[in-house]
């Protein structure tokens, strides 16, 4: 079992900086595929960035590709979604998220653990 919890939202200018941070409990972190997803208001919730277990493997939306930088730091068992140049469409929620598998996908239903999400609102 794996509890997560995200820190780190805020109300932000466009063309800021924000970092999310995601802390995990439990001994298998190190193993975990894990990633962060968002959901704006009325739109369903989507990925956003994804890491493997080590931390070699990064993917991204294309929404936030050379924007979002993705981390991790197995040895406190935290993730990190460091956010720039924002826009008002990143306004959203932000759920970390966590896969026993090694790896995450794009795919809501190949995550087996969520956090209860941290809101970043982006004003113009």
């Amino acid at each position: 079992q794996v509890q997560l919890v995200e820190s780190g939202g805020g109300l932000v200018q466009a063309g800021d900086s924000l970092r999310v941070s995601c802390a995990a409990s439990g001994r298998a972190f190190s193993s975990y595929g894990m990633g962060w997803f968002r959901q704006a208001p009325g739109k369903e919730r989507e990925f956003v960035a994804g890491i493997s277990w080590t931390g070699a493997l990064k993917h991204y939306a294309d929404s936030v590709k050379g924007r979002f930088t993705i981390s991790r730091d197995n040895a406190k068992n935290m993730q990190f979604l460091q956010m720039n140049s924002l826009k008002p469409e990143d306004t959203a929620v932000y759920y970390c998220a966590a896969r026993r598998s090694g790896y995450m996908t794009t795919l809501i239903d190949d995550v087996d653990y969520w956090g209860q999400g941290t809101q970043v609102t982006v004003s113009s």
